[in-house]
């Protein structure tokens, strides 16, 4: 089991981070969009409260994920994919980043705007980034939407794109982020006559 990154694919460490992101985000957005129809009251309280502390968590893993990167580099691109589709593939990993680290930053904006504490799972508590405003906590609300709604939108493409390579042009770009055992007998073999490269 390999830990850190080779030319040909992730490691278990950026494969478990991705993936556990992944599960984090969509819990999120899940309960992001639920929990604002709660009824007020102690339980929509704690909801909130577990929203912010997988939020922060999210911050936290997202930073570790681009120093284990930094760290580990990161494979080369799959041969015969066009020079364009790696330039865009690229872009869309750093705006996926920037967005993850964006997201929870401007929650936590949001929080401190509008004066409410705030603790990671009830363990510690985190200082305000900026002091109570009600017009700086309704900008901060509608950047944090806005910032997520993009994310989605990103995410979607970048989903729909590995598919597209596993599916159509039947490379190893889905398979080496996904665990040896899953991916047993390497990527799948294009058809027989299919371009290798649109360059």
């Amino acid at each position: 089991m390999q830990l850190k990154n080779t030319r040909e694919r992730w490691g278990i460490v950026s494969q478990a981070l991705h993936w556990l992101i992944v599960l984090l985000i969509l819990g999120q957005g899940t309960v992001g969009l639920w929990m604002e129809d709660l009824r007020n009251g102690p339980d929509k309280l704690q909801v909130y409260a577990l929203h912010k502390s997988f939020g922060l968590t999210i911050l936290a893993l997202a930073v570790l994920r681009l120093l284990w990167r930094w760290y580990a580099g990161r494979p080369e691109p799959v041969p015969g994919i066009p020079r364009w589709q790696v330039s865009i593939a690229r872009l869309s990993h750093w705006l996926l980043y920037a967005l993850l680290l964006a997201i929870p930053l401007s929650g936590w904006l949001l929080n401190s705007a509008a004066g409410f504490p705030l603790q990671w799972f009830g363990l510690f508590d985190l200082p305000a980034i900026a002091a109570q405003d009600n017009a700086l906590h309704e900008l901060a609300e509608e950047i944090h939407e806005f910032l997520f709604w993009t994310l989605v939108s990103v995410a979607a493409l970048h989903a729909a794109a590995a598919f597209h390579h596993h599916l159509f042009r039947r490379d190893a770009t889905l398979v080496r982020m996904l665990p040896g055992s899953w991916s047993h007998g390497g990527p799948p073999q294009p058809p027989a006559g299919s371009r290798r490269d649109d360059r």
